[in-house]
C-alpha cells in the first residue's frame, strides 16, 4: 500500500514536470501557435519518463486548452498564442542568479538596504542641483520646445555636440550618423530588432552585462558566449565561436567592461575586427561608461570607421537615470532605416531630456561633474579594494576607472550562496553567475565601489560568507 501511494505521487510529479516543460516551450515561443508537439515516444525518451506519463500530460494540457489533439496526426499547440514569458524563454535559474530577479531586488530595495550589487551610482553622487538649475533654465527659455515629439534623428545641436565628443575618442561620425534614443538600453534593443531575427545567433562576452541575456531572450535569438580576458575577448576562442556558431551579431563593452572592468587591448581589437570581416559579423559597442575613463582606451568603432561596428552610449550612469537620453552612431544607410524603425516602435525622440542634456553639456556642468566623479571613484576603488582584500576577496584586475570590481571569493565559496545569506541582513549583492551565460563564474562577485562605502558593508559581507561556508 505504501509503495503504491509513493509510486502514484511520483507519477503525478512526473506528469506535472512534463506539463511544465511544454508550457515553458510554448511561453518561450520555442513552440509557436499551431506547431506540432514532439511525438509521445520522442518526448518520453528526451525527458526519460514513461510514454504513459507523456500521454497523461498531453491529455491534461488538451483539457486545459493549451494544446489540441488531432487523431492520426498528433498533438499541436493551440492556435491562440499565450503571452510571451522571458522567464520561460531561458533556462531555469535559482533566483539569486536570475538577472531579472536581481534587478527587481536592487530597484525595489528600501533606502536602508545596501546595494553593492547594483549598477548605478548613489543618488548623492549625481548632479541634482545642476539638473534643477538646468530645468529652471529650460523653463525660462521661450525658444525651447517642451511639448513636441522632436525631429526624427533627435535634437540637432545635441547630435553636433555628440559628434565632437566621439571625435575625441577617435570615432568619426557626422551629426547625421547619430540617432538619439531614450536610453542606452533602447539603443541596443532597437539595433537587435534591426540586425537580427528569431533564430539568429548572437555572441556575448562571458561574463557580460546581465541584462543582455534577458533582452536577447526577448528577441528570441540563440545566445552563445566567449570568455573575457583582461585584454578583451579571448581571441582564439572568439575565432572558434565564429567557426562553430556563425553568429550574426556580437555585443560588447570595449572600455570599462561590465562586470570585469577590463579594457580592450589594441592587438585584440584588430584581431576581433579581422575575424568579424572574415565571418561577416556585426558588432554593437556599448560605451555607456566612457565618461568614467581617465584616458580614452581603444574603441572598435574608431579602428573600424563605423563600417560593421555600431557605437552606442547614454547619460544614465553619469547624469541621471530619470533623464532618459542615449544615442546610436552608425553608417548613414543604417541610420535611415533605424529612424523608420524607431518611429514605428517609439515615435517620439525624448526631446525634453535631450534639451536638458544639451544645456548641462553647454554650460560646463557635465564636464565638471564627471571630472569629480572620476576622482571620487578612484578613491572608492582603492578603499573598497583594500577592504575586500582583507577579507580574502581578490579583485580579478585593477580597472583603469569606473565603478566595478570583479572579485574572486575565498575558499571556493559559491557567490549565489553568499548573496542568499546577505539578503537577510539588508545587503543586495551581485553573484558571478548572474553575468555568466556558461554559469562558469560561481566563485566571482561584482562590487560597485560607490555603493560599498558604508561602514557596515564589509562586516555584513563577512558574516554572509561565514554563514555560506557553514552551510556548504
Amino acid at each position: 500500500m505504501d509503495g503504491g501511494n509513493h509510486g502514484g505521487a511520483r507519477d503525478g510529479t512526473l506528469v506535472a514536470h512534463v506539463m511544465a516543460h511544454v508550457r515553458r516551450q510554448i511561453a518561450g515561443r520555442q513552440l509557436a501557435a499551431g506547431a506540432r508537439l514532439p511525438s509521445i515516444r520522442g518526448l518520453s525518451q528526451r525527458m526519460k519518463v514513461s510514454k504513459s506519463t507523456v500521454v497523461d500530460a498531453y491529455e491534461r494540457l488538451v483539457a486545459e486548452g493549451v494544446i489540441l489533439s488531432r487523431p492520426g496526426s498528433g498533438f499541436f499547440v493551440a492556435t491562440h498564442a499565450v503571452p510571451f514569458s522571458l522567464a520561460a524563454a531561458g533556462p531555469r535559474l535559482d533566483r539569486e542568479i536570475d538577472p531579472l530577479w536581481m534587478t527587481r531586488q536592487a530597484l525595489e530595495a528600501q533606502d536602508n538596504v545596501m546595494k553593492p550589487g547594483c549598477g548605478w551610482l548613489p543618488a548623492p553622487w549625481m548632479p541634482e542641483e545642476e539638473i534643477r538649475r538646468g530645468l529652471r533654465r529650460l523653463a525660462r527659455d521661450g525658444n525651447t520646445d517642451l511639448t513636441g515629439y522632436g525631429t526624427p534623428l533627435g535634437l540637432p545641436p545635441l547630435r553636433q555636440m555628440l559628434a565632437r565628443r566621439l571625435a575625441d575618442r577617435g570615432i568619426a561620425a557626422s551629426p547625421d550618423q547619430i540617432l538619439l534614443t531614450e536610453s542606452g538600453t533602447q539603443a541596443i534593443d532597437l539595433l537587435c530588432r534591426f540586425l537580427t531575427g528569431p533564430g539568429d545567433t548572437v555572441l556575448l562576452d562571458d561574463p557580460c552585462y546581465f541584462n543582455f541575456h534577458a533582452m536577447l531572450r526577448a528577441h528570441r535569438v540563440k545566445v552563445v558566449s566567449v570568455p573575457q580576458t583582461p585584454q578583451g575577448p579571448d581571441p582564439d576562442l572568439f575565432a572558434r565561436a565564429l567557426e562553430a556558431h556563425a553568429p550574426r551579431l556580437y555585443i560588447t563593452n570595449s572600455a570599462l567592461h561590465n562586470p570585469t572592468g577590463a579594457t580592450l587591448a589594441p592587438q585584440v581589437a584588430h584581431r576581433v575586427l579581422a575575424l568579424a570581416e572574415r565571418h561577416d559579423l556585426l558588432i554593437i559597442e556599448d560605451d555607456i561608461f566612457a565618461d568614467f575613463e581617465h584616458e580614452p582606451a581603444p574603441r572598435l568603432a574608431a579602428f573600424d570607421g563605423l563600417d560593421r561596428v555600431i557605437h552606442t552610449g547614454s547619460f544614465s550612469k553619469t547624469l541621471s537615470a530619470s533623464v532618459r537620453c542615449g544615442f546610436i552612431a552608425a553608417r548613414p544607410d543604417w541610420i535611415a532605416e533605424l529612424v523608420d524603425l524607431r518611429l514605428a516602435t517609439a515615435f517620439g525622440g525624448g526631446g525634453f531630456s535631450a534639451n536638458l542634456v544639451l544645456s548641462l553639456l553647454r554650460d560646463g556642468a557635465y564636464r565638471r561633474h564627471t571630472a569629480g566623479l572620476r576622482t571620487r571613484l578612484a578613491d572608492a576603488m582603492g578603499r573598497v579594494g583594500g577592504g575586500l582584500r582583507a577579507l580574502g576577496v581578490v579583485p580579478w584586475i585593477e580597472p583603469r576607472g569606473g565603478m566595478f570590481l570583479w572579485c574572486r571569493l575565498p575558499g571556493g565559496l559559491d557567490s549565489a550562496d553568499v548573496a542568499r545569506e546577505a539578503l537577510g541582513s539588508g545587503l543586495v549583492l551581485a553573484p558571478g553567475n548572474v553575468f555568466s551565460l556558461s554559469q562558469a563564474a560561481r566563485g566571482y562577485m561584482r562590487f560597485n565601489v560607490a555603493q560599498s562605502l558604508d561602514a557596515e558593508m564589509l562586516p555584513r559581507l563577512e558574516r554572509a560568507m561565514e554563514a555560506a561556508a557553514r552551510r556548504a
